[in-house]
Protein backbone atom coordinates (compact mmCIF):
# COMPACT_ATOMS: atom_id res chain seq x y z
CA UNK A 1 0.00 0.00 0.00
CA UNK A 2 0.67 3.36 -0.28
CA UNK A 3 2.32 5.56 3.21
CA UNK A 4 -1.39 7.28 3.16
CA UNK A 5 -3.60 4.06 2.83
CA UNK A 6 -1.04 2.15 5.48
CA UNK A 7 -1.81 5.08 7.89
CA UNK A 8 -5.72 5.23 7.27
CA UNK A 9 -5.28 1.24 7.68
CA UNK A 10 -3.85 1.53 11.27
CA UNK A 11 -5.61 4.33 12.35
CA UNK A 12 -9.08 1.99 11.94
CA UNK A 13 -7.42 -0.07 14.14
CA UNK A 14 -6.06 1.64 16.93
CA UNK A 15 -7.75 0.57 19.78
CA UNK A 16 -10.20 3.19 21.46
CA UNK A 17 -9.69 4.56 24.79
CA UNK A 18 -12.20 2.62 26.80
CA UNK A 19 -10.55 -0.99 25.24
CA UNK A 20 -7.06 0.33 26.22
CA UNK A 21 -7.98 1.11 29.75
CA UNK A 22 -9.53 -2.55 29.65
CA UNK A 23 -6.63 -3.93 28.59
CA UNK A 24 -4.42 -2.45 31.15
CA UNK A 25 -6.39 -2.98 33.85
CA UNK A 26 -6.02 -6.95 32.53
CA UNK A 27 -2.64 -6.85 32.25
CA UNK A 28 -2.13 -4.87 36.05
CA UNK A 29 -4.36 -8.35 37.55
CA UNK A 30 -1.79 -10.39 35.40
CA UNK A 31 0.97 -8.63 36.68
CA UNK A 32 -0.33 -9.12 40.46
CA UNK A 33 -1.00 -12.53 40.23
CA UNK A 34 2.03 -13.92 38.36
CA UNK A 35 4.65 -11.74 38.99
CA UNK A 36 5.62 -11.32 35.66
CA UNK A 37 6.96 -7.60 35.61
CA UNK A 38 9.41 -8.12 33.48
CA UNK A 39 7.39 -10.02 30.36
CA UNK A 40 4.11 -8.30 31.01
CA UNK A 41 5.15 -4.79 31.59
CA UNK A 42 4.61 -2.86 28.33
CA UNK A 43 0.50 -1.92 29.49
CA UNK A 44 1.31 -1.24 32.72
CA UNK A 45 4.23 1.43 31.79
CA UNK A 46 3.48 2.53 28.16
CA UNK A 47 -0.20 4.09 27.79
CA UNK A 48 0.36 4.45 24.35
CA UNK A 49 0.76 1.01 23.82
CA UNK A 50 1.93 -2.87 24.58
CA UNK A 51 6.00 -3.27 24.97
CA UNK A 52 7.84 -6.13 23.88
CA UNK A 53 11.33 -6.55 24.30
CA UNK A 54 12.57 -8.26 21.06
CA UNK A 55 16.61 -9.07 20.36
CA UNK A 56 16.82 -6.34 18.50
CA UNK A 57 14.74 -3.37 20.56
CA UNK A 58 11.42 -2.72 22.31
CA UNK A 59 8.62 -2.66 20.45
CA UNK A 60 5.35 -1.01 20.87
CA UNK A 61 2.25 -2.52 19.06
CA UNK A 62 -1.31 -1.64 19.89
CA UNK A 63 -4.59 -3.96 21.08
CA UNK A 64 -7.43 -4.25 19.14
CA UNK A 65 -10.58 -6.61 19.91
CA UNK A 66 -8.21 -8.22 22.56
CA UNK A 67 -5.34 -9.21 19.84
CA UNK A 68 -1.87 -7.40 20.56
CA UNK A 69 -0.86 -6.41 17.33
CA UNK A 70 2.81 -5.25 16.27
CA UNK A 71 3.30 -4.81 12.24
CA UNK A 72 6.08 -3.28 10.55
CA UNK A 73 9.38 -4.78 12.31
CA UNK A 74 12.35 -5.37 10.93
CA UNK A 75 13.74 -8.67 11.10
CA UNK A 76 16.57 -8.33 8.46
CA UNK A 77 18.72 -5.02 6.99
CA UNK A 78 16.88 -3.78 4.06
CA UNK A 79 18.80 -5.42 0.66
CA UNK A 80 19.71 -2.19 -0.56
CA UNK A 81 22.67 -0.92 -2.59
CA UNK A 82 25.46 -3.53 -1.48
CA UNK A 83 22.78 -5.61 -0.08
CA UNK A 84 20.92 -6.25 -3.48
CA UNK A 85 21.41 -9.74 -4.14
CA UNK A 86 22.86 -10.82 -1.07
CA UNK A 87 21.84 -12.97 1.78
CA UNK A 88 19.55 -11.18 4.25
CA UNK A 89 21.80 -9.54 6.76
CA UNK A 90 20.90 -8.84 10.25
CA UNK A 91 18.56 -5.81 11.45
CA UNK A 92 19.97 -3.05 13.10
CA UNK A 93 19.56 -2.55 17.07
CA UNK A 94 17.37 0.11 18.45
CA UNK A 95 17.08 1.81 21.91
CA UNK A 96 13.93 3.56 22.19
CA UNK A 97 10.84 1.61 21.57
CA UNK A 98 9.92 1.31 17.62
CA UNK A 99 6.12 2.42 16.52
CA UNK A 100 5.21 -0.83 15.49
CA UNK A 101 1.23 0.08 14.93
CA UNK A 102 2.03 0.01 11.20
CA UNK A 103 2.69 -1.72 8.52
CA UNK A 104 5.60 -2.00 6.64
CA UNK A 105 6.52 -1.11 3.01
CA UNK A 106 4.91 -3.74 0.44
CA UNK A 107 7.76 -5.09 -1.66
CA UNK A 108 8.73 -3.83 -4.98
CA UNK A 109 6.57 -5.59 -7.58
CA UNK A 110 4.94 -4.91 -10.83
CA UNK A 111 2.68 -7.48 -12.12
CA UNK A 112 -0.64 -7.73 -10.19
CA UNK A 113 -2.45 -10.63 -11.11
CA UNK A 114 -5.48 -8.79 -12.02
CA UNK A 115 -6.80 -7.44 -8.53
CA UNK A 116 -4.63 -10.01 -6.64
CA UNK A 117 -2.24 -7.92 -5.43
CA UNK A 118 -0.71 -4.21 -5.78
CA UNK A 119 -0.32 -1.41 -5.55
CA UNK A 120 3.11 -1.47 -8.41
CA UNK A 121 6.20 0.02 -6.46
CA UNK A 122 9.68 0.13 -6.13
CA UNK A 123 10.13 -0.21 -2.01
CA UNK A 124 13.26 -2.69 -1.92
CA UNK A 125 13.53 -1.81 2.14
CA UNK A 126 10.79 -4.08 2.68
CA UNK A 127 11.43 -7.10 5.09
CA UNK A 128 9.10 -6.42 7.67
CA UNK A 129 6.94 -9.03 9.73
CA UNK A 130 3.77 -8.90 11.41
CA UNK A 131 2.55 -10.41 15.08
CA UNK A 132 -0.98 -11.15 16.19
CA UNK A 133 -1.30 -12.66 19.63
CA UNK A 134 -3.79 -12.76 22.38
CA UNK A 135 -1.57 -13.20 24.90
CA UNK A 136 2.43 -11.71 25.96
CA UNK A 137 4.87 -13.94 27.38
CA UNK A 138 3.92 -15.65 30.48
CA UNK A 139 7.00 -15.94 32.51
CA UNK A 140 7.01 -19.59 32.89
CA UNK A 141 9.94 -19.97 30.09
CA UNK A 142 10.26 -21.77 26.71
CA UNK A 143 7.72 -24.13 25.88
CA UNK A 144 5.33 -22.42 27.43
CA UNK A 145 3.46 -20.03 24.93
CA UNK A 146 0.80 -20.80 22.15
CA UNK A 147 1.53 -22.46 19.04
CA UNK A 148 3.10 -20.21 16.37
CA UNK A 149 1.63 -19.95 12.49
CA UNK A 150 4.34 -18.08 10.67
CA UNK A 151 2.10 -17.33 7.28
CA UNK A 152 3.44 -16.64 3.39
CA UNK A 153 0.99 -14.82 1.05
CA UNK A 154 0.87 -16.50 -2.29
CA UNK A 155 1.67 -14.19 -5.66
CA UNK A 156 3.27 -16.56 -7.41
CA UNK A 157 6.65 -15.20 -6.43
CA UNK A 158 6.33 -11.87 -8.07
CA UNK A 159 3.52 -9.90 -5.90
CA UNK A 160 1.38 -9.93 -2.88
CA UNK A 161 1.94 -8.37 0.72
CA UNK A 162 1.39 -9.24 4.19
CA UNK A 163 -0.89 -5.75 4.55
CA UNK A 164 -3.64 -8.19 3.31
CA UNK A 165 -3.72 -10.38 5.93
CA UNK A 166 -5.62 -9.92 8.87
CA UNK A 167 -4.19 -12.57 11.12
CA UNK A 168 -6.79 -11.96 14.61
CA UNK A 169 -9.42 -14.67 14.06
CA UNK A 170 -6.48 -17.35 13.76
CA UNK A 171 -4.62 -15.33 16.46
CA UNK A 172 -7.98 -16.38 18.79
CA UNK A 173 -8.95 -19.25 17.22
CA UNK A 174 -12.07 -18.69 16.31
CA UNK A 175 -15.03 -20.10 18.47
CA UNK A 176 -13.92 -23.40 18.10
CA UNK A 177 -10.19 -23.24 17.76
CA UNK A 178 -6.76 -22.63 19.70
CA UNK A 179 -5.24 -19.44 20.26
CA UNK A 180 -2.40 -18.82 18.36
CA UNK A 181 0.32 -16.50 17.70
CA UNK A 182 0.29 -15.30 13.72
CA UNK A 183 3.46 -14.22 12.07
CA UNK A 184 2.93 -12.63 8.68
CA UNK A 185 5.90 -11.65 6.43
CA UNK A 186 7.31 -9.57 3.52
CA UNK A 187 10.08 -11.45 1.58
CA UNK A 188 11.93 -10.44 -1.54
CA UNK A 189 9.56 -11.07 -5.02
CA UNK A 190 10.53 -11.32 -8.38
CA UNK A 191 14.15 -10.69 -10.23
CA UNK A 192 14.54 -9.25 -6.88
CA UNK A 193 13.77 -12.18 -4.45
CA UNK A 194 14.87 -14.98 -7.43
CA UNK A 195 17.78 -14.17 -9.61
CA UNK A 196 20.87 -16.28 -11.16
CA UNK A 197 23.52 -15.20 -12.43
CA UNK A 198 27.37 -16.54 -12.52
CA UNK A 199 28.47 -12.69 -11.40
CA UNK A 200 26.31 -12.94 -8.19
CA UNK A 201 26.97 -16.89 -8.04
CA UNK A 202 30.60 -16.64 -7.40
CA UNK A 203 30.87 -13.91 -4.80
CA UNK A 204 30.66 -17.11 -2.25
CA UNK A 205 27.49 -16.52 -0.54
CA UNK A 206 24.14 -18.45 -1.27
CA UNK A 207 22.60 -17.55 -4.05
CA UNK A 208 19.52 -17.54 -6.26
CA UNK A 209 16.97 -18.22 -3.91
CA UNK A 210 17.24 -15.04 -1.82
CA UNK A 211 13.42 -14.59 -0.72
CA UNK A 212 13.54 -18.39 0.24
CA UNK A 213 16.45 -17.47 2.47
CA UNK A 214 14.34 -13.97 3.62
CA UNK A 215 11.67 -16.28 4.42
CA UNK A 216 14.52 -18.68 6.71
CA UNK A 217 15.65 -15.35 8.21
CA UNK A 218 11.97 -14.65 9.42
CA UNK A 219 11.76 -18.32 10.83
CA UNK A 220 15.01 -17.66 12.49
CA UNK A 221 13.41 -14.13 14.02
CA UNK A 222 11.07 -16.28 15.32
CA UNK A 223 13.00 -18.80 16.96
CA UNK A 224 14.73 -15.80 18.90
CA UNK A 225 11.88 -13.75 19.78
CA UNK A 226 8.28 -15.51 19.68
CA UNK A 227 8.54 -16.17 23.43
CA UNK A 228 7.56 -12.89 24.20
CA UNK A 229 4.85 -12.53 21.99
CA UNK A 230 3.72 -15.39 24.14
CA UNK A 231 4.30 -18.11 21.39
CA UNK A 232 6.18 -21.69 22.03
CA UNK A 233 9.42 -21.85 19.51
CA UNK A 234 9.06 -25.59 19.40
CA UNK A 235 5.57 -25.66 18.12
CA UNK A 236 5.78 -23.35 15.00
CA UNK A 237 3.82 -24.55 11.45
CA UNK A 238 4.61 -22.81 8.42
CA UNK A 239 1.94 -22.60 5.42
CA UNK A 240 1.01 -20.46 2.65
CA UNK A 241 -0.81 -20.14 0.03
CA UNK A 242 -0.14 -20.59 -3.65
CA UNK A 243 3.26 -19.84 -4.29
CA UNK A 244 3.50 -19.44 -0.19
CA UNK A 245 2.77 -23.31 -0.47
CA UNK A 246 5.04 -23.85 -2.56
CA UNK A 247 7.64 -21.89 -1.14
CA UNK A 248 6.58 -24.33 2.59
CA UNK A 249 7.51 -27.11 0.26
CA UNK A 250 10.90 -25.70 -0.46
CA UNK A 251 11.60 -24.99 3.33
CA UNK A 252 10.59 -28.19 4.17
CA UNK A 253 12.88 -29.66 1.42
CA UNK A 254 16.00 -27.08 2.69
CA UNK A 255 18.27 -28.38 5.42
CA UNK A 256 19.42 -24.41 6.21
CA UNK A 257 15.15 -24.12 7.10
CA UNK A 258 15.55 -27.62 9.58
CA UNK A 259 14.54 -27.49 12.76
CA UNK A 260 12.98 -23.90 12.12
CA UNK A 261 9.48 -25.32 11.85
CA UNK A 262 8.04 -28.78 12.62
CA UNK A 263 4.16 -28.62 10.80
CA UNK A 264 3.94 -27.65 7.04
CA UNK A 265 0.74 -26.37 5.34
CA UNK A 266 -0.02 -26.27 1.50
CA UNK A 267 -2.90 -24.26 0.29
CA UNK A 268 -3.23 -24.60 -3.07
CA UNK A 269 -1.30 -26.24 -3.18
CA UNK A 270 1.95 -29.22 -2.30
CA UNK A 271 5.42 -28.57 -4.12
CA UNK A 272 5.85 -31.03 -7.27
CA UNK A 273 8.30 -29.10 -9.34
CA UNK A 274 11.03 -26.18 -9.66
CA UNK A 275 13.28 -24.50 -12.72
CA UNK A 276 16.68 -25.87 -12.50
CA UNK A 277 19.38 -23.51 -11.82
CA UNK A 278 20.58 -23.46 -15.43
CA UNK A 279 17.49 -22.30 -16.47
CA UNK A 280 17.43 -19.42 -14.40
CA UNK A 281 21.18 -18.81 -15.53
CA UNK A 282 20.23 -18.44 -19.06
CA UNK A 283 16.95 -15.79 -17.90
CA UNK A 284 19.11 -14.09 -14.98
CA UNK A 285 21.92 -13.63 -17.93
CA UNK A 286 19.68 -12.49 -20.40
CA UNK A 287 18.02 -9.90 -18.08
CA UNK A 288 21.64 -8.25 -17.43
CA UNK A 289 22.48 -7.96 -21.20
CA UNK A 290 18.65 -6.55 -21.54
CA UNK A 291 19.31 -3.91 -18.49
CA UNK A 292 23.04 -3.33 -19.94
CA UNK A 293 25.28 -5.03 -17.44
CA UNK A 294 26.54 -7.69 -19.94
CA UNK A 295 29.49 -9.84 -18.72
CA UNK A 296 30.13 -12.23 -15.19
CA UNK A 297 32.59 -10.36 -13.20
CA UNK A 298 32.61 -7.81 -10.54
CA UNK A 299 31.85 -5.16 -12.90
CA UNK A 300 29.07 -7.01 -13.96
CA UNK A 301 27.49 -7.50 -10.17
CA UNK A 302 28.29 -3.89 -9.25
CA UNK A 303 26.02 -2.88 -12.87
CA UNK A 304 23.29 -5.22 -11.60
CA UNK A 305 23.47 -3.57 -7.86
CA UNK A 306 23.30 -0.13 -9.37
CA UNK A 307 20.43 -0.36 -11.56
CA UNK A 308 16.96 1.90 -10.63
CA UNK A 309 14.77 -0.20 -9.50
CA UNK A 310 12.24 1.05 -11.61
CA UNK A 311 14.61 -0.31 -14.42
CA UNK A 312 14.32 -3.81 -12.96
CA UNK A 313 10.48 -3.66 -12.46
CA UNK A 314 10.10 -2.88 -16.34
CA UNK A 315 12.40 -5.83 -17.52
CA UNK A 316 10.48 -7.69 -15.22
CA UNK A 317 6.55 -7.69 -16.76
CA UNK A 318 3.31 -5.80 -16.53
CA UNK A 319 0.38 -5.12 -14.82
CA UNK A 320 -0.59 -7.89 -16.21
CA UNK A 321 1.98 -10.51 -16.96
CA UNK A 322 5.22 -10.96 -15.58
CA UNK A 323 8.32 -11.07 -18.86
CA UNK A 324 10.88 -13.19 -20.22
CA UNK A 325 13.17 -13.57 -17.33
CA UNK A 326 11.33 -14.20 -14.14
CA UNK A 327 12.18 -17.72 -12.95
CA UNK A 328 10.63 -17.76 -9.10
CA UNK A 329 12.55 -20.31 -6.65
CA UNK A 330 15.06 -23.07 -8.19
CA UNK A 331 17.06 -26.37 -7.32
CA UNK A 332 20.32 -24.11 -6.52
CA UNK A 333 22.16 -27.14 -4.80
CA UNK A 334 22.18 -25.84 -1.34
CA UNK A 335 19.15 -23.66 -0.41
CA UNK A 336 16.98 -26.42 -2.65
CA UNK A 337 19.60 -29.39 -3.40
CA UNK A 338 17.40 -31.47 -5.11
CA UNK A 339 13.79 -31.64 -7.22
CA UNK A 340 10.79 -31.68 -4.95
CA UNK A 341 9.93 -35.33 -6.38
CA UNK A 342 13.30 -36.73 -5.27
CA UNK A 343 12.86 -35.39 -1.93
CA UNK A 344 9.63 -36.80 -1.34
CA UNK A 345 10.50 -39.94 -3.07
CA UNK A 346 13.42 -40.01 -1.18
CA UNK A 347 12.54 -39.12 2.37
CA UNK A 348 15.37 -36.04 2.00
CA UNK A 349 12.75 -33.61 3.96
CA UNK A 350 12.22 -32.62 7.60
CA UNK A 351 9.66 -34.96 8.14
CA UNK A 352 6.30 -33.42 9.76
CA UNK A 353 2.62 -33.43 10.18
CA UNK A 354 1.59 -32.11 6.33
CA UNK A 355 -2.01 -30.50 6.07
CA UNK A 356 -2.79 -28.81 2.58
CA UNK A 357 -5.27 -28.80 -0.07
CA UNK A 358 -6.97 -27.72 -3.23
CA UNK A 359 -10.19 -25.37 -4.05
CA UNK A 360 -12.77 -27.42 -6.76
CA UNK A 361 -12.12 -24.78 -9.58
CA UNK A 362 -8.38 -23.27 -9.18
CA UNK A 363 -8.15 -23.07 -12.68
CA UNK A 364 -10.80 -20.06 -12.76
CA UNK A 365 -8.78 -17.96 -11.23
CA UNK A 366 -6.23 -17.60 -14.30
CA UNK A 367 -9.50 -17.73 -16.30
CA UNK A 368 -10.90 -14.37 -14.56
CA UNK A 369 -7.10 -13.05 -14.96
CA UNK A 370 -7.25 -13.04 -18.74
CA UNK A 371 -10.77 -11.74 -18.89
CA UNK A 372 -9.98 -9.33 -16.44
CA UNK A 373 -7.23 -7.58 -19.05
CA UNK A 374 -9.01 -8.22 -22.00
CA UNK A 375 -10.72 -6.07 -24.55
CA UNK A 376 -13.15 -5.90 -24.76
CA UNK A 377 -14.24 -8.35 -21.48
CA UNK A 378 -15.61 -11.28 -22.91
CA UNK A 379 -15.60 -14.96 -22.19
CA UNK A 380 -13.46 -17.49 -24.10
CA UNK A 381 -14.57 -18.86 -27.31
CA UNK A 382 -13.97 -22.33 -28.59
CA UNK A 383 -11.05 -21.82 -30.41
CA UNK A 384 -9.35 -19.28 -27.90
CA UNK A 385 -10.15 -22.66 -25.55
CA UNK A 386 -8.45 -24.91 -28.47
CA UNK A 387 -5.58 -22.04 -28.48
CA UNK A 388 -5.11 -22.20 -25.26
CA UNK A 389 -5.52 -25.70 -24.47
CA UNK A 390 -3.04 -26.29 -27.41
CA UNK A 391 -0.09 -23.60 -25.67
CA UNK A 392 -0.74 -25.42 -22.05
CA UNK A 393 -0.10 -28.88 -22.71
CA UNK A 394 2.19 -28.26 -25.94
CA UNK A 395 6.15 -28.63 -25.14
CA UNK A 396 7.86 -28.74 -21.40
CA UNK A 397 5.35 -29.23 -18.46
CA UNK A 398 6.81 -26.59 -16.51
CA UNK A 399 10.00 -24.46 -17.14
CA UNK A 400 12.93 -26.70 -17.59
CA UNK A 401 10.60 -29.67 -17.22
CA UNK A 402 10.14 -32.67 -19.62
CA UNK A 403 7.86 -32.11 -22.57
CA UNK A 404 4.06 -33.73 -22.44
CA UNK A 405 3.94 -37.07 -24.01
CA UNK A 406 3.16 -36.38 -27.54
CA UNK A 407 -0.30 -36.64 -28.86
CA UNK A 408 -1.46 -34.47 -25.23
CA UNK A 409 -3.12 -32.06 -27.00
CA UNK A 410 -5.46 -34.33 -29.14
CA UNK A 411 -5.73 -36.77 -26.10
CA UNK A 412 -6.83 -33.67 -23.76
CA UNK A 413 -9.25 -32.14 -26.30
CA UNK A 414 -11.18 -35.59 -27.10
CA UNK A 415 -11.21 -36.43 -23.22
CA UNK A 416 -12.39 -32.50 -22.91
CA UNK A 417 -14.48 -31.10 -26.17
CA UNK A 418 -15.51 -27.51 -25.40
CA UNK A 419 -19.11 -27.97 -25.73
CA UNK A 420 -21.11 -24.95 -24.88
CA UNK A 421 -19.43 -23.36 -22.57
CA UNK A 422 -15.53 -23.50 -23.28
CA UNK A 423 -14.73 -21.45 -20.01
CA UNK A 424 -16.12 -23.89 -17.85
CA UNK A 425 -14.54 -26.74 -19.63
CA UNK A 426 -11.13 -25.35 -19.51
CA UNK A 427 -11.68 -24.78 -15.54
CA UNK A 428 -12.03 -28.52 -15.62
CA UNK A 429 -8.29 -28.79 -17.97
CA UNK A 430 -6.68 -26.38 -15.70
CA UNK A 431 -8.17 -28.06 -12.35
CA UNK A 432 -8.18 -31.29 -12.63
CA UNK A 433 -4.71 -32.44 -13.32
CA UNK A 434 -3.48 -30.56 -10.51
CA UNK A 435 -6.04 -32.33 -8.46
CA UNK A 436 -4.13 -35.68 -9.71
CA UNK A 437 -1.09 -34.05 -9.13
CA UNK A 438 -1.67 -33.34 -5.83
CA UNK A 439 -3.30 -36.85 -5.02
CA UNK A 440 0.71 -38.33 -5.70
CA UNK A 441 2.41 -35.75 -3.58
CA UNK A 442 0.16 -36.99 -0.54
CA UNK A 443 1.00 -40.83 -1.29
CA UNK A 444 4.95 -40.20 -1.01
CA UNK A 445 4.26 -38.38 2.11
CA UNK A 446 2.50 -40.86 3.58
CA UNK A 447 5.36 -43.64 2.23
CA UNK A 448 7.98 -41.66 4.05
CA UNK A 449 5.19 -42.14 7.21
CA UNK A 450 4.46 -38.25 8.09
CA UNK A 451 0.64 -37.58 9.02
CA UNK A 452 -1.02 -35.70 5.91
CA UNK A 453 -3.81 -34.41 6.02
CA UNK A 454 -6.05 -33.75 2.89
CA UNK A 455 -8.88 -31.24 1.94
CA UNK A 456 -11.05 -29.81 -1.27
CA UNK A 457 -12.83 -26.47 -0.68
CA UNK A 458 -15.70 -27.31 -2.52
CA UNK A 459 -18.21 -23.83 -1.64
CA UNK A 460 -19.25 -22.54 -5.46
CA UNK A 461 -20.90 -19.43 -4.07
CA UNK A 462 -18.65 -17.76 -1.95
CA UNK A 463 -18.05 -13.92 -2.10
CA UNK A 464 -15.23 -13.12 -4.97
CA UNK A 465 -13.22 -9.75 -5.38
CA UNK A 466 -12.55 -9.37 -8.51
CA UNK A 467 -15.15 -7.10 -10.43
CA UNK A 468 -18.48 -8.62 -12.08
CA UNK A 469 -16.71 -10.28 -15.25
CA UNK A 470 -19.48 -10.98 -18.34
CA UNK A 471 -20.41 -14.40 -18.89
CA UNK A 472 -18.17 -15.31 -15.52
CA UNK A 473 -18.48 -17.03 -12.44
CA UNK A 474 -16.00 -18.03 -10.18
CA UNK A 475 -17.58 -20.97 -8.31
CA UNK A 476 -14.71 -22.84 -6.06
CA UNK A 477 -11.55 -20.40 -7.72
CA UNK A 478 -8.33 -20.19 -6.47
CA UNK A 479 -7.80 -17.84 -3.65
CA UNK A 480 -11.28 -17.62 -2.83
CA UNK A 481 -11.25 -19.70 0.45
CA UNK A 482 -8.53 -17.46 2.02
CA UNK A 483 -11.39 -15.18 3.38
CA UNK A 484 -12.20 -17.99 5.41
CA UNK A 485 -8.79 -17.90 7.20
CA UNK A 486 -8.27 -13.85 7.41
CA UNK A 487 -11.11 -11.81 7.64
CA UNK A 488 -12.32 -9.47 5.00
CA UNK A 489 -9.48 -10.42 3.09
CA UNK A 490 -10.08 -9.02 -0.64
CA UNK A 491 -7.19 -8.92 -2.43
CA UNK A 492 -4.73 -6.05 -3.27
CA UNK A 493 -6.15 -2.35 -3.12
CA UNK A 494 -7.96 -2.75 -6.04
CA UNK A 495 -9.56 -6.00 -4.87
CA UNK A 496 -13.38 -5.55 -2.97
CA UNK A 497 -15.94 -7.39 -1.42
CA UNK A 498 -19.34 -7.48 -2.84
CA UNK A 499 -22.23 -6.43 -1.14
CA UNK A 500 -22.67 -10.34 0.13
CA UNK A 501 -20.37 -11.03 2.50
CA UNK A 502 -20.66 -14.64 4.12
CA UNK A 503 -23.54 -16.18 4.87
CA UNK A 504 -24.61 -17.40 8.17
CA UNK A 505 -23.48 -21.11 6.94
CA UNK A 506 -19.69 -19.57 5.77
CA UNK A 507 -19.32 -17.86 9.15
CA UNK A 508 -19.78 -21.10 10.65
CA UNK A 509 -17.42 -22.98 8.05
CA UNK A 510 -14.77 -20.05 8.43
CA UNK A 511 -14.70 -20.81 11.97
CA UNK A 512 -14.25 -24.56 11.46
CA UNK A 513 -10.90 -23.90 9.01
CA UNK A 514 -9.74 -21.28 11.73
CA UNK A 515 -10.27 -24.12 14.29
CA UNK A 516 -8.21 -27.03 11.77
CA UNK A 517 -5.66 -24.79 10.79
CA UNK A 518 -4.69 -23.47 14.37
CA UNK A 519 -5.49 -27.05 15.97
CA UNK A 520 -2.92 -27.96 13.70
CA UNK A 521 -0.23 -25.53 14.56
CA UNK A 522 -0.56 -26.60 18.20
CA UNK A 523 -0.72 -30.22 17.62
CA UNK A 524 -0.13 -31.59 14.34
CA UNK A 525 -3.65 -32.38 13.39
CA UNK A 526 -6.38 -30.38 12.42
CA UNK A 527 -8.79 -32.20 14.54
CA UNK A 528 -6.72 -31.44 17.72
CA UNK A 529 -7.06 -35.86 18.53
CA UNK A 530 -8.09 -38.41 16.62
CA UNK A 531 -9.31 -38.53 12.97
CA UNK A 532 -12.84 -36.85 13.25
CA UNK A 533 -14.23 -34.78 11.06
CA UNK A 534 -10.86 -34.47 9.38
CA UNK A 535 -9.84 -37.87 8.57
CA UNK A 536 -5.80 -38.67 8.05
CA UNK A 537 -4.99 -39.37 4.08
CA UNK A 538 -4.77 -42.56 3.21
CA UNK A 539 -3.99 -44.32 -0.33
CA UNK A 540 -6.56 -47.67 0.26
CA UNK A 541 -9.15 -46.69 -2.18
CA UNK A 542 -12.38 -46.95 -0.20
CA UNK A 543 -11.63 -45.15 2.83
CA UNK A 544 -12.10 -41.84 3.94
CA UNK A 545 -9.13 -39.82 2.65
CA UNK A 546 -10.09 -35.91 2.05
CA UNK A 547 -11.84 -33.55 3.93
CA UNK A 548 -14.71 -31.36 1.61
CA UNK A 549 -14.98 -27.83 3.58
CA UNK A 550 -18.48 -27.08 1.94
CA UNK A 551 -22.06 -25.83 3.14
CA UNK A 552 -23.82 -26.53 4.97
CA UNK A 553 -21.46 -29.33 6.46
CA UNK A 554 -18.20 -30.94 6.37
CA UNK A 555 -17.90 -34.55 4.64
CA UNK A 556 -15.28 -36.62 3.45
CA UNK A 557 -14.28 -38.04 0.02
CA UNK A 558 -12.41 -41.66 -0.95
CA UNK A 559 -9.49 -42.11 -2.77
CA UNK A 560 -11.93 -43.70 -5.56
CA UNK A 561 -14.35 -40.75 -5.13
CA UNK A 562 -11.07 -37.99 -5.76
CA UNK A 563 -10.11 -40.11 -8.73
CA UNK A 564 -13.63 -39.84 -10.09
CA UNK A 565 -14.65 -36.72 -9.49
CA UNK A 566 -11.10 -34.96 -11.44
CA UNK A 567 -10.50 -37.61 -13.92
CA UNK A 568 -7.88 -39.06 -12.84
CA UNK A 569 -7.38 -42.28 -14.53
CA UNK A 570 -6.84 -40.12 -17.72
CA UNK A 571 -4.55 -37.16 -15.91
CA UNK A 572 -2.58 -40.19 -14.72
CA UNK A 573 -1.04 -41.13 -17.89
CA UNK A 574 -0.20 -37.96 -19.07
CA UNK A 575 1.81 -36.07 -16.23
CA UNK A 576 5.09 -36.06 -16.15
CA UNK A 577 7.01 -36.05 -12.52
CA UNK A 578 9.98 -34.44 -12.02
CA UNK A 579 12.75 -36.81 -11.28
Amino acid sequence: MSNSMMSNSSNRRTPGIALKRKARALCSALLFACGALASLSAEAQSPEGPIVMTSNGPVRGFVSNGVYEFLGIPYAAPPIGRLRWMPPQPAASWNAPLDASKFGNTCAQVTELGVFAGPPNTNEDCLYLNVFTTRLASGEGRGAGNAVLVWIHGGGNVDGESNDYDGTKLATGGPMGTPTVVVTINYRLGLFGFLAHPALDSEGHLFANYGILDQQAALRWVQRNIAAFGGDPTRVALGGQSAGAQDTGVNQISPLAAGLFNRAIYESSPLSSLAPHSLGTTRGMAFAAAAGCPGTDGETAACLRALPAAEILQLEGTPNVTGPYVTGPMVDGTIMPVTPVTAWTTGRFSHMPIMGGNVQDEANFGIGITEYFANPQAPITAAQYAANVTATYSGPEYPGGPNYPAGTVDAVLAQYPAGENPQATFDRVGTHPGACRNRHIDALWTQAGVPVYEYEFNDQSAPYYFPRLPGFTPLAAHTIDIQFLFPNWHGGVLGFNHPQTLTSEEERLSDELVAAWTNFASTGNPNRSGNSPWPRYTTESDGPAFLSEDVPSLSTFTNAQWSVNHNCAFWDGIIVYQP
